[in-house]
């Protein structure tokens, strides 16, 4: 029974990242927002969406005020995310909380000898908090997200506690956006098993630029700065000569470089009705098949405005059997 829950533990870690094995908590690194999503899903510069908050807690302060926002991923498989987003003032002082929780699902569980003893459920929950400050007579925000984490599957469960550092650059008279982030730095308080394992932290740099005669505001992110080498060779693309002889594969430094890059552009980004495209290089050469274009990567999506309230929707390409839709209902209280 043991043997089969950290296989399935194993199976749905890599399926959040490609590096699989290495961290826990992956679930934090994906995206519960319809426009960041649709924006190749690691967009860092949504400055008016108040779900950008819990990547980039340098955002928090009167653009997102009184906004909540209710999300719901529909991903792999029977896998399933609900998220809730919301930003308001406490004495004068912009704040944010936000909860998420990922569903892998119903499982039968077996022992040694397959004869089943029931089913059981995973799930993984994370709520954060988060503050940011305009350092006085600048442009330049700072701010910080809190997170207290659990993840549980059939009767083992782990708890962490992580967060968020990140610094803004905003002139509302300039057409650009910069953005400096550390995510999910923290610590494994109780462990699955005897192994402590570290949190999915990485540095993330993001950008958008709006152009001045054309509404289209282009998002550009380069992500895991800690880590060079986020590129493996896949076995299938492994070459065997006459002789038996196998070549693993070869991956280029511009390989290798561009799947730290995410890009995304939005149409009519002010308008009541807009159209988001984006491409995540790093997904799209991992998932890719042999021989077959699979379009992985690619993500769309589009938003309507109505008075108070904003609809988003995603749609992410990743295989043929199998793609995710995100929706996204945004609410202005004020």
């Amino acid at each position: 029974m043991k043997k089969i829950l950290v296989f399935i533990f194993l199976f749905s870690t890599i399926s959040y990242s490609q590096i699989g094995g290495e961290t826990i908590y992956n679930f934090l690194n994906l995206s519960g927002s319809a426009r960041q999503a649709s924006l190749g899903g690691k967009t860092l510069t949504l400055l008016d969406d108040v779900n950008q908050a819990s990547w980039n807690p340098a955002i928090i302060g009167d653009r997102i005020n009184n906004q909540i926002s209710i999300n719901y991923l529909n991903y792999l498989a029977d896998i399933n995310m609900t998220s809730v987003s919301f930003s308001g003032k406490l004495n004068e002082n912009n704040f944010y909380a936000g909860i998420t929780y990922l569903n892998y699902g119903n499982f039968i569980g077996a022992d040694e000898y397959g004869v089943e003893t029931g089913s059981f459920k995973a799930y993984d929950l994370a709520f954060t908090v988060g503050y940011s400050y305009n350092i006085l007579n600048s442009n330049v925000f700072i701010g910080g997200n809190v997170k207290l984490i659990n993840s549980a599957i059939e009767n083992y469960s782990s708890l962490g506690i992580g967060g968020d550092i990140a610094v803004l650059y905003f002139d509302k008279d300039k057409p650009y956006v910069f953005t400096l982030g550390i995510r999910n730095i923290g610590y494994q308080v109780t462990v699955f098993d005897e192994t402590r394992e570290a949190l999915p932290w990485q540095i993330d740099l993001g950008a958008s630029y709006s152009l001045e005669n054309v509404p289209i505001t282009w998002h550009i992110t380069i992500d895991n700065l800690q880590k060079w080498k986020l590129a493996h060779s896949n076995p299938s693309n492994s070459v065997t000569d006459i002789d038996g002889n196998e070549t693993s594969e070869n991956i280029s430094v511009f390989n290798n470089a561009m799947r730290h890059f995410a890009i995304g552009a939005e149409i009519f980004p002010k308008g009541s009705f807009n159209i988001r495209l984006g491409y995540n290089f790093r997904r799209s050469k991992e998932l890719q098949l042999v021989d077959k274009r699979t379009f992985s990567g690619f993500t769309g999506g589009f938003g309507i405005k109505m008075k108070k309230f904003k609809f988003n929707y995603a749609f992410s390409k990743y295989h043929p059997a199998s793609n995710s839709s995100t929706f996204s209902l945004q609410i202005n209280l004020n």
